[in-house]
């Protein structure tokens, strides 16, 4: 049933409308070049990052660094009685390490307490002077408390303050995860929001930065074990974090034609073209030659609701035995109408849905 403004009154969440009315999320997966995942206890406010203020020398780095383009995603992650240690917290990094790329590579630190923001800051100096850990002389001093890192980590979003839809729909998702499926090579975490409250519960799994959401309990098996069928995750699938968002459309549905096979496989991503009016265009080309980063993200933004787009996607097998190149065509499929955050009266509004028209592969 499509659920109206006038059908809302018993409705507070705003995970229950997106899924009702048919919001897809794929390609909302935010882009990302660098993952700061920092263990920190709760209670979380709202504003995590801004009001703590041990950690508000490390926000301001963030910040700093997103408005020069870095693509940088900081996430904190409850103490767990299983992976956590008294008096001592871990600091997960990931990175972009090539161009093309299947996962992010990972640096893990298990540091005293006292040290952990030392660390978060000498890493986020090493993004922003670099865009990668290029030295070590300011990691140096943490190099003891290095872990080695083979494990695969999920987050789930169980943020009530931000959205209380996260903490409803995202704890028995991940108590369930947490109590069925985690072991030596599988950790579960509680973590602050990243992004797409409408599409809780939401996780995302890192190395291989893919985010999922209107997870369900029955199909965790298949996210986790990556077994059965692709298509049976199609719906809850929002995108890779290496791709742009109509990349990811298109993306997921390679998936469906290659398999399980294509979530190993290294790739990378571009639009080739653009369909916006041809105004729109213009501006953008004349105003890319401002030397104002603000400006930059506002053009690179607008982009996001263009009617349809061309993508091109390569992509290369671990062992370099398959690879190839797919062409598709992604096009604004109509609109429905989603709550973006939960409340006692929720807006309405009209957000655009895509598909994809075309898709072959060149080569």
């Amino acid at each position: 049933m499509t659920l109206t403004p006038e059908k809302l009154t018993d409705c507070r969440f705003c995970s229950l409308v997106s899924k009702a009315n048919g919001e897809d999320p794929i390609g909302s997966a935010p882009l990302a070049q660098h993952w700061l995942v920092v263990e920190l206890p709760q209670p979380w406010s709202a504003q995590v990052f801004q009001e703590d203020p041990s950690v508000q020398p490390v926000f301001a780095l963030i910040k700093t660094l997103v408005l020069r383009g870095i693509k940088l995603r900081p996430i904190a992650i409850a103490p767990d009685r299983a992976y956590s240690q008294p008096g001592y917290r871990r600091v997960l990094y990931y990175r972009q390490a090539t161009s093309v790329f299947s996962e992010f590579e990972a640096h893990e630190y298990l540091v005293p307490e006292a040290e952990v923001m030392p660390l978060a800051i000498a890493l986020l100096k090493r993004v922003g002077e670099r865009g990668a850990i290029a030295s070590t002389n300011d990691l140096a001093p943490f190099e003891p408390y290095r872990q080695i890192n083979q494990t695969r980590d999920l987050l789930i979003c169980t943020h009530g303050n931000v959205d209380a839809a996260c903490a409803r729909f995202g704890f028995p998702i991940y108590d369930k995860l947490r109590q069925d499926f985690s072991g030596d090579r599988l950790r579960i975490w509680r973590c602050t929001h990243f992004g797409g409250h409408q599409y809780a519960p939401t996780l995302v799994d890192l190395p291989s930065g893919r985010y999922w959401g209107h997870l369900e309990l029955e199909m965790l098996d298949a996210l986790v074990h990556q077994q059965g069928t692709p298509s049976d995750l199609y719906a809850f699938y929002r995108g890779w974090a290496g791709l742009g968002k109509f990349e990811q459309i298109a993306e997921r549905e390679i998936w469906m034609k290659e398999g399980w096979d294509w979530l190993s496989y290294a790739k990378r991503g571009k639009v080739v073209k653009l369909g916006e009016p041809q105004l729109k265009s213009l501006l953008r080309r004349l105003l890319q030659w401002i030397p104002s980063q603000r400006l930059q993200l506002f053009l690179e933004h607008s982009k996001q609701d263009a009617k349809w787009a061309v993508v091109r996607i390569e992509y290369q097998s671990m062992d370099g035995l398959t690879m190839g190149v797919y062409q598709g065509r992604v096009a604004l499929s109509g609109q429905i109408l989603t709550a973006i955050r939960s409340a006692k009266q929720m807006d309405l509004v009209p957000v655009n849905q895509y598909q994809v028209t075309e898709l072959i592969r060149l080569v």
